[in-house]
């Protein structure tokens, strides 16, 4: 099932780096301004906790990501 709150969470994180920064210090208050599901939040800060979201090109990023290519 496709998310499209999951999806523009993704691409607020990779595309602002303001939200990018937010998501970095306090991943709950940016995840809590977007209507996921617990599934979703929890996908999210597991795979956060497993790299950090270092940068948008980390090759953990995109082991990571690339699983979940058919949301976006």
């Amino acid at each position: 099932m496709e998310s499209g709150a999951l999806r523009e969470l993704v691409k607020k994180i990779f595309g602002d780096e303001d939200i990018k920064a937010r998501f970095m210090k306090d991943p709950a208050s940016v995840l809590s301004q977007f209507a996921l599901t617990e599934q979703e939040k929890n996908a999210v800060m597991s795979a956060f906790l497993k790299v950090r979201l270092v940068t948008g090109t980390s090759p953990q990023l995109g082991a990571a990501i690339e699983p979940m290519q058919f949301w976006f």
